[in-house]
């Protein structure tokens, strides 16, 4: 789904023929953006998109670690945004409805994926695997060499699935342990042991690295 850029006008000349500086570009908030959308403005759910799209990715292909389930979730999670639009009202921080949709529609396949397990393997391509299909949701200052990105993405994708989650949520949207608690309907306290256990794993995996 591509989205044109959104279109910024000339500054205006003053009467004395110099040109005025344009004005700060205004930053909405995602709960703004989502409130505009529900009152028919189409660009705030554009501008939504465009910020959330490559983490969204890249959580969905990282958790399920299939890349055509992933993508289920990821078209899945933007459609229940879209049919929420007229009921929209803001309870959360919209990244956490947004997660939190994410995980649900994973933990659907998931089980979708545990009572027919044939039917979910065929075709389906490891994350390990599938690294290229991911790079343009890679943001390019923080890319990694090839052999340790190969061998992050195996650290991560050995993770428990727990562990695995909640350390994706944290890595892709910076959220705290009390909001990931929330979305994988875990305490806070099991939670944060989850979550240092991934770390502690993932940081032995790649020691050599460092």
């Amino acid at each position: 789904m591509e989205i044109a850029a959104t279109w910024i006008p000339e500054p205006l000349s003053t009467a004395a023929g110099s040109v005025e500086a344009p004005a700060p570009a205004r930053i909405d908030t995602d709960e703004a953006l989502m409130l505009r959308y529900r009152d028919g403005d189409d660009a705030a759910f554009r501008s939504l998109y465009l910020r959330y799209r490559a983490p969204l990715m890249r959580f969905s292909r990282r958790l399920t670690g299939r890349a055509s389930e992933a993508d289920d979730i990821f078209q899945e999670t933007w459609i229940a945004v879209i049919d929420a639009r007229a009921r929209y009202a803001v309870r959360a921080r919209f990244i956490t409805w947004l997660f939190a949709i994410a995980h649900r529609r994973a933990a659907d396949s998931a089980r979708r994926r545990a009572r027919n397990p044939v039917q979910h393997s065929a075709g389906h391509v490891l994350i390990v695997e599938s690294l290229a299909d991911c790079a343009e949701h890679e943001p390019p200052d923080i890319a990694l060499a090839d052999e340790r990105t190969r061998a992050l993405s195996a650290a991560i994708a050995a993770l428990p699935f727990a562990q695995r989650e909640v350390f994706l949520l944290r890595a892709e949207t910076g959220l705290g342990v009390r909001e990931i608690a929330a979305i994988t309907r875990a305490r806070p306290e099991a939670t944060k042991s989850r979550l240092r256990y991934a770390l502690r794993h993932l940081s032995k995996a790649m020691s050599a690295w460092t």
